[in-house]
């Protein structure tokens, strides 16, 4: 909620797709994610940028070599997720909130691009060994995302969330927390499909 937040334009762009899909009269629910394209591209966006673990650790089974390193058998090595996600050299201003480098490739249907795509997005590691809950936690990021634009305004002192991150056990958190007001939006009452 932080970078829609701090993103109005985008927080609006995406209350609108909620509002021509679901409708002012029904909350979102699982079954129209599919029919949002923006609302995932925003999901993948906060993921590429706070990532819900920063390292990943991992053994090498066998002695190899990765990019002229020597890497002996049963050599515990951490991948630095937070900082794949933000390198200059596979994303475009790598630190800017922008949820349209998402909907771009969700048009194009080429192979190629999805599968090196894949090296470079991975808030949930990837592979065999990627996390077993990640499509359950984007319906559930989804979900609870969209009803909370849906059905709120949020209101901040200030300007600008501060989006510092602090070292938390094991994940990084806000450094400041986040502090802001939900207001009611005025709409017609909502009832479950």
């Amino acid at each position: 909620m932080a970078e829609l937040v701090n993103n109005p334009n985008i927080l609006e762009r995406l209350r609108k797709e909620i509002e021509s899909v679901v409708g002012k009269t029904s909350l979102i629910q699982e079954t129209d994610l599919p029919s949002l394209p923006y609302l995932q591209a925003v999901v993948k966006e906060v993921l590429r940028l706070h990532p819900p673990a920063p390292l990943f650790a991992r053994t090498s089974r066998e002695q190899c070599r990765i990019r002229g390193f020597y890497i002996p058998e049963n050599t515990t090595l951490l991948v630095n997720v937070y900082a794949v996600m933000r390198d200059p050299g596979s994303w475009e201003d790598p630190d800017e909130f922008n949820p349209e480098r998402f909907l771009a490739s969700l048009g194009t249907g080429e192979e190629d691009e999805r599968r090196e795509q894949a090296h470079k997005y991975i808030p949930f590691g990837g592979g065999r060994r990627g996390c077993p809950g990640a499509n359950l936690a984007y319906i559930f990021i989804g979900t609870a995302v969209g009803m909370m634009v849906q059905c709120f305004d949020w209101k901040i002192k200030g300007d600008q969330v501060k989006l510092e991150e602090a070292a938390g056990e094991l994940n990084l958190t806000m450094a400041h927390p986040l502090k802001c007001t939900p207001v009611a939006r005025p709409i017609k009452p909502l009832g479950f499909k």
